[in-house]
This record gives structure tokens, sequence and C-alpha cells, in this order.
């Protein structure tokens, strides 16, 4: 039997890192099953992939806008196709659009790219399916550190978000399933796993075998029994869920880095009542407040969308408010802006105008922008651990500490992959310039 011809893959991935590690699993699929290998060049690609976003602003023109580059740039012959979450939410209507659209894969589908690659005009798209058990190839995303998903779909129903519509129910991965891909990516030289879900800290609540619930405090436990894995991080965690015994594994367990992402959105519990967040300003503040106490040195990270619908100036003054007693390491931060299929849409009538709502990003951005230089600047003289992952043209080394500051040092190859001790020496907004200690 012949071998398959070599192929050019072409793969632009928008949003979350959930959508990058999708992206991996698409590569890694077609490279096994068709023989596919990735390309930088638009022009080289025998196929072409756009893996969409649906949660940021102009999902929809930005998806065609960047269909109609690819469709003029492609040689001749090259096939197109779109996946992710748009995907998901448009389904057939984009090949109407763009007929010239090979295909349409949604996000709860990737499993199936090997088959619809070879099929024009198909569209798969059903947030019924279930890949939970889907034994994916590798999803490294640099030679030291891999994403791991943990979980499949969203319960929630935050009425902002578009989510539960285009990735379906929650569906945890089997704990064992987690364990050995992670034991197979240390053997080959990965030091640190992103374990990734919508809402990380509901695991094991649903699996599609039925077996007995389990719970994300337990799965840390296990995974951080593996020989050989330095460090564990996570993200989202929903802080509703954040009991006292996640607060303790967190706070306790040496191989959680100690960043963490607590997605506020909004710090009036009157706004947080309106989104369907389940939690109040004063439960995040004392989960906030607890971690902090337990871990002096945790950097925490947050989302926050301003001007939705009914917020009153009193109520970005909560948001305000939340800034400013918990000073978060980094934020990202948002509008808000109506999304399909999200009960949102009927408070249109209580709209915020854009103007006020830009006045409001402003005032987020600017506080938090003086935050972080307070912040950054706190790191000068300490000494830190740093995994040095890349190696840059002018000589210096960057990697991340185990609470992700970003450090810069002047250094060779040698210490990628590695954990070194530093001084941090200088620092910016954003970054942190250090010396390598000599051991």
């Amino acid at each position: 039997m012949s071998k398959m011809k070599s192929q050019k893959l072409f793969i632009k991935t928008l949003g979350c890192q959930m959508n990058d590690t999708d992206s991996v699993h698409i590569a890694e699929e077609l490279k096994k099953h068709k023989n596919y290998n990735v390309t930088t060049s638009i022009e080289e690609a025998d196929l072409i992939i756009i893996n969409t976003c649906s949660v940021r602003d102009k999902p929809v023109q930005k998806l065609f806008s960047e269909l109609g580059q690819f469709r003029s740039k492609k040689k001749k012959g090259a096939k197109i196709g779109v996946c992710g979450c748009t995907a998901s939410h448009l389904g057939k209507d984009i090949i109407k659009r763009a007929p010239y659209i090979d295909f349409v894969l949604g996000a709860r589908n990737i499993s199936k790219i090997k088959d619809v690659i070879d099929v024009k005009g198909a569209v798969e798209i059903s947030i019924d399916n279930d890949e939970s058990t889907y034994d994916f190839a590798s999803s490294h995303t640099s030679r030291f550190k891999t994403n791991i998903n943990i979980s499949i779909g969203c319960d929630k129903e935050c009425a902002y978000c578009i989510v539960p519509a285009t990735r379906g129910k929650e569906i945890s991965i089997p704990p064992e399933m987690i364990i050995e891909q992670i034991k197979k990516d240390v053997q080959s030289g990965v030091v640190e796993v992103m374990l990734l879900g919508q809402n990380v800290n509901s695991y094991g609540r649903r699996f599609s075998d039925k077996r007995q619930k389990t719970s994300f405090t337990k799965l840390l436990q296990e995974i951080s029994l593996i020989e050989g894995l330095e460090r564990i991080r996570f993200t989202s965690p929903h802080p509703l869920h954040m009991d006292d015994e996640f607060i303790e594994e967190f706070s306790t367990n040496p191989k959680i880095a100690k960043c963490i992402h607590i997605p506020l959105q909004s710090g009036s519990s009157k706004i947080l009542k309106v989104m369907k967040r389940g939690y109040s300003k004063e439960w995040f503040l004392n989960r906030v407040e607890k971690i902090k106490n337990k871990v002096p040195n945790v950097r925490i990270t947050t989302d926050i969308i301003v001007g939705f619908p009914s917020e009153s100036h009193e109520d970005f003054l909560d948001t305000i408010d939340v800034m400013k007693k918990v000073k978060f390491d980094q934020i990202y931060n948002f509008k808000y802006s109506p999304r399909p299929n999200t009960s949102a849409l009927k408070l249109e009538d209580k709209a915020i105008d854009d103007k006020t709502s830009s006045n409001r990003l402003t005032q987020v951005i600017e506080l938090h922008k003086t935050h972080q230089v307070e912040l950054m600047h706190s790191n000068i003289d300490k000494i830190v651990d740093v995994l040095f992952e890349n190696l840059k043209a002018n000589g210096e080394v960057s990697g991340f500490t185990d609470n992700l500051c970003q450090v810069f040092v002047k250094g060779s190859d040698e210490l990628l992959g590695k954990i070194v001790k530093v001084k941090i020496i200088s620092a910016s907004r954003t970054s942190l310039k250090a010396e390598v200690l000599k051991l």
C-alpha cells in the first residue's frame, strides 16, 4: 500500500486557549490520518482552516473578512474550512454566504476533521456530540508545556455568553485519560500542564459513561503525583465553586502554580444577579481574601464586562471598588456586546449607550495600569524560580515564574526547559528583567 502524499495545512486560530488546543488537535489528527503538515504560508497550503471564536466583538464580520482574504491568496485547488464556535453557531449559513467554503465543523466535533475534509459541503455542528472519551493526539503548545482539556461544554447559563449554545452541555473527560495523556507528554519533555475547561472546578459532575462523580480537587491531587511534572496550571475556575477544600488544595499543593484566574465580570451584586453568575460581590471578595491570606505571592487575574444592560453608575463604581480592593495582576476587559442565543438579548430596552460604556472601559483600563505598575515593581530584588521557554534574537531568554510573571534574562539555549533561580533587577508594567543566580 503506497504512502499518502504529504500535504500542507495552514490554520488560523481565534479566541481562547481551548481554541488553541482544538487547533493543535485538528493539526495532529490531520497529520496522523491524512499526512498533513502545518505551514505558515497561506499561498502554499493545500488546506486552509480558520478556527473561530464567537465570544469577542463582531465575530461574524471578522470571520467573513478573513475568509475573503484566504480566498484571494489561496492556490488553485486548495480547500477552505471553518471550525470552532462561530461554525457551531452559523452552520450551513456559512456555506450559503460563502459557497467556496468546503466544510464547516463545530467546536464539539473536532474528532471528525479527518472525515469532513473530503466531503464538499459537509456541515458537522452537533452540540450533543460526545468527544469526552476520544483519544486525541498530543496537544503540546511548546516543547515544555501542554494543554489538556478536562471537560467539554458548559452547564452555566450566564446571560451574556454564547458558549453553551456552541459547545453544548458539560461532560468531564475521564481522569485516567487525562493522567495518561499528561504522562505521555512528560515523557517527551513537558514539565508544565495547563488544564482547560469552561469551568474547571465543576469537573467530575457528569461523565458520559455515568460513572461516580468526583471533584476537581481530587483530580489535581492525582495529577500532582505524576513524576517529572513540575507545574500545574488551570483555567478558568468559577467563583461559585471555589469552596474551602479547593482553596486549601490550591494553597498547599507545591505543584499547583500560584496564579489563578477568577472571572469577576462585574463588581455589582445586582448586575451579577442579572448576569446569572450565581455569586455576589461579597462572596467574590471573601474567596479572594481567603486565597491571598493563604498564598501571599499569589497573582490574580480576571475578566470584567462594562456596560452590561441596566448597569448604573453606582453598579460601575462597585466594579471599581473591587478592583481597588483586589488589585488584579491582569484584566481581560470588554464592553458588553450582544450575542445570539443569549438571554441578555431580552434586555435591549436597558442597554447602555456606547459613549458611557467606552468611558467606563477607559476608567477600568487606566486604573488597572496603575495597579500593574505597582505590583510589578514590588518584585524588584526578589529571588524567584523561572521556567525558561524561548530564546530571543537579542541574546535574551524568556520564561515565566510560578505565579506567571514573564521574566527576561541574558542567556543561551542551555536554560530552555529548566526551572532556574533568578533575581529580579527591574520591572516594566508587563514584564521583569532578572539575573540568573550562580548555583
